[in-house]
């Protein structure tokens, strides 16, 4: 059984004692990274993406207040939470710590106890919000992502691709007559059809970056950034393949036969390259595969 993996904190303190005892009070519990200077500590926090940071205010160079701006003003780093670690302990201190977003304020000097109960409380609402935030980007039925959460993959792999200038492709799929087959063997089945077709994706293309979502009712996405038009039609007619080629069981014994269409779009996006005529470019290509009597793959480049 493989052991839970430990959450992470980045503990800043320009002071070495400091640091050694709050690795000392946490480190059997957390993953623990730690910098001695502001820069260094955003830094790290780019690269390790901390479940938290505890941050000390008074530092020499670039203090907490500095740092934590340069933390919020970085897409990677700006909801990673924050806790003020500090030797002012006057109301005001605290409340501008407060006012700034931090989620907590400790003062020095430090008490192990309560720095562990401090901790414990905030990474157990981060594990919590993680939970709530990961089931609204789920399709329930089909367990694959939602439409919600693939509208923010997009437009997370566009920026990627106009700052790289790299393709990006995109298919749109839907599949075959699915009324029909509802009317014909009940929604209960046509859910079944739904979570085996879900399934089928995975095994149709493997790299870790390919991204597939439930469009809603019976359409599917997948994304497929730093993907040229050969690469996008070949991944679409593996999927249209393997869809085909599954037959799915009915409880009397019978089976069904389905098949998916494919609207294929390939971009090369630039700045102020509209996101919603590429999706439209895929939806149009879908379309076309339906008229072209459906079980098909149509690409169109932008």
């Amino acid at each position: 059984m493989s052991e839970k993996k430990k959450n992470s904190l980045l503990i800043v303190d320009d002071e070495k004692m400091t640091l050694n005892f709050l690795t000392h009070v946490l480190g059997s519990e957390y993953t623990i990274y730690s910098a001695s200077t502001g820069e260094n500590a955003i830094k790290i926090a780019r690269e390790y993406l901390p479940d938290l940071i505890l941050l000390d205010i008074l530092m020499p160079g670039m203090d907490g207040y500095q740092t934590l701006s340069e933390l919020r003003n970085c897409m990677e780093t700006s909801r990673i939470p924050v806790i003020f670690t500090s030797g002012l302990s006057s109301t005001e201190d605290e409340e501008k710590g407060l006012s700034l977003g931090v989620v907590d304020y400790i003062t020095k000097p430090f008490s192990g106890l309560i720095v562990k109960l401090r901790i414990q409380n905030q990474i157990q609402i981060i594990n919590q919000l993680r939970i709530i935030e990961y089931l609204s980007m789920i399709d329930q039925l089909t367990k694959i992502h939602n439409r919600r959460s693939f509208d923010e993959r997009l437009r997370m792999e566009w920026n990627q691709a106009i700052r790289e200038q790299t393709t990006i492709s995109l298919l749109m799929m839907d599949l075959d007559r699915f009324k029909n087959l509802n009317d014909t063997y009940g929604h209960q089945q046509g859910d079944i059809v739904l979570q085996t077709v879900a399934k089928i994706f995975p095994h149709s293309f493997s790299r870790p970056g390919d991204f597939v979502a439930r469009w809603g009712g019976e359409e599917f996405v997948v994304l497929l950034p730093n993907t040229p038009s050969v690469g996008a039609k070949e991944i679409a007619e593996k999927i249209r393949t393997d869809v085909e080629s599954v037959k799915i069981f009915c409880p009397n014994g019978s089976s069904i036969k389905i098949t998916i269409s494919i609207g294929v779009s390939t971009q090369l996006p630039v700045h102020d390259s509209p996101i919603d005529a590429f999706i439209s470019n895929a939806d149009k290509a879908l379309y076309a595969a339906k008229e072209a009597g459906r079980n098909k793959v149509i690409h169109s480049c932008l």
